[in-house]
Parts: structure tokens; sequence; C-alpha cells
């Protein structure tokens, strides 16, 4: 059997429920025939998984100043950074990994710019955005999302200038602050929409937000709960203060070029799978309650 229809193979059993243990016997490998145009066939052809995603979103994807030593065998790359090998680590690196093994393909992050991440899927440039894409009604009505898999929310890093007079969102809501978050995020849409007083400026990393505020050239940065928490245990300091009450509810998901129910069967019973067997949760300690890889973010 060769390489496409072994993985047409894992394929059917996947999309006919036995991977999951739930369904009848597969169809054979040549007979599965995928939806028109469904991002699945190019990926088996190929032997890539090629994912979305913008590196510098803590503790989702950051570049691993261990020069890839954890993961040398694993293929990584990037179209923003001049064509350099990133060496990644992260949540979704590790999720991305597992979902490329269970296609039966090599895993491929492409670094991209969050502000064009959704237009850059639709042009076939990669076959899934990760990233921590926040499920939004705007979004729905350019890609088709998964199941999420988690909700994150709003929250706030504050210049420690404003400790006593801030004690929520609603109190930056004056001209008199400068709240910086990133364009094309729900952060900056959280801004606009619920505090839309403030001086909103913009930084083109989260990194960049964040250090304004611990620097003093903003008031605060509002941005996603997981982000702002392992700035602030990266960044001890009487200068910052974080207000880690989620102040918005943001389910997030995969999300996947339109009309592809293939795809999108593939992704939800992966999910499924990755929950059950306590993969997900090995994951998400790892990256989300375990302090261990701080060190090695560059």
């Amino acid at each position: 059997m060769g390489m496409l229809s072994c993985c047409k193979a894992i394929i059917a059993l996947i999309l006919s429920g036995i991977w999951l243990g739930l369904g009848a016997a597969p169809a054979p490998a040549a007979d599965v025939a995928f939806s028109k145009g469904s991002a699945l066939e190019g990926i088996l052809k190929r032997g890539e998984l090629r994912i979305g995603l913008e590196v510098g979103y803590m503790p989702f994807e950051m570049i691993d100043k261990r020069s890839g030593l954890r993961q040398k065998a694993i293929r990584h790359g990037g179209t923003r950074r001049r064509g350099r090998q990133l060496s990644l680590m992260g949540f979704d690196i590790d999720v991305g990994i597992e979902m490329a093994k269970a296609l039966g393909v090599k895993p491929v992050f492409v670094d991209t710019m969050w502000p064009s991440i959704i237009p850059a899927l639709n042009l076939g440039r990669f076959d899934i955005i990760f990233g921590g894409m926040s499920v939004t009604e705007s979004r729905k009505e350019k890609v088709d999302f998964a199941d999420p898999f988690m909700t994150v929310g709003q929250t706030i890093l504050l210049n420690a200038r404003h400790k006593e007079t801030v004690q929520s969102y609603k109190d930056l809501n004056n001209p008199g602050f400068v709240v910086v978050s990133k364009p094309g995020t729900t952060g900056e849409e959280a801004v606009q929409r619920l505090i839309p007083k403030a001086a909103y400026e913009t930084a083109d990393t989260e990194i960049e937000g964040a250090m304004r505020v611990l620097e003093g050239t903003a008031d605060a940065f509002v941005y996603d709960f997981p982000f702002n928490a392992v700035f602030r245990a990266l960044h001890p300091s009487n200068e910052l203060v974080f207000l880690d009450e989620p102040f918005t509810e943001e389910p997030i998901a995969w999300a996947i070029r339109k009309n592809d129910p293939d795809f999108m069967k593939f992704l939800n019973g992966f999910l499924a799978r990755l929950k059950a067997d306590g993969r997900f949760d090995q994951i998400y300690f790892k990256w989300f309650l375990s302090s261990t890889w701080h060190r090695f973010v560059r």
C-alpha cells in the first residue's frame, strides 16, 4: 500500500467513526471520496499539514531558544521571518504535532501576521489556523470553526502608577488613559466596544504591547488571559499589575476554509480523541499550569 493509500485508509477509519470506536467497518481506502475541494486531499498528497499561526502568543506558539533540541526531528517552517527556520514550542505546537501524526503526515508551522491570517488561509497558503483564534460572528462569515477546545477572556496588564484608581476595565474608559492591544484581535474589539473613550493605540506584537505598559509608555494592555498571565510570570516587577479577572468569555477553536465537511469531521473527531485519551490534559498542564518551560522562551 502506498503512502497516499495508507493515509486514506486512516482517514476512512476516522470519518467512519472507527477511530473513535463509534461506528461500523470503514470503506476500503480506494473508495474514500472526499468532499469537493477538501483540504484533506491536498494534505495527504503533499504529506504535510500546513498550520497557520503567529509566533509570539504565549503559551500557544513561541520561539524555543534551545535551537529545537526538544523537537529537532519535527520540521518547522515560516514565511514571514525571511524564510528562516524557526524552532518553536508551545501548546499549539504539541497539538499540531499530534494532529499531523493522526493524519500520517508532517506538521509545517507557517508564521503569519495575524491581521492577514484569514485571507492567507483562504488563499491556500496553509490548511488550518491555530493561534488561539476566538470564535466570533464576523469571523464565521469568512471561515468555519471546529468545536471549541478552550475558553479564554480578556484581561489587563496595568502600569502600577494606576493601581489605586483602576480596579477593572470600566475604570479605563477615559481619554486620559492610553490603552494598547493588537490589531485584528478580540483584545482590540474589547477595547473599542467596552472602553471606547480610552486613547487606543496598537502594537504589532503582544510582547511590544505588554512591554509598553511595563516601561510606562502606555497605561494598560488588554489581551487574552493566557498571554498576560505568562508575561507577568516572566517579568516580575513592581511596575506591573495584573488584573486577572477576565471581562469577556471567548471560545477558541481551529479555523478552516468554508464548506469542507470531511476536514471538519476529522478535526472534531481528533479533538474528541485527544481529550478522551488524556493527551489534551497532559499538553494543557505542560503549557498552562507548569512553569518549567519559561526559561526556554526567546
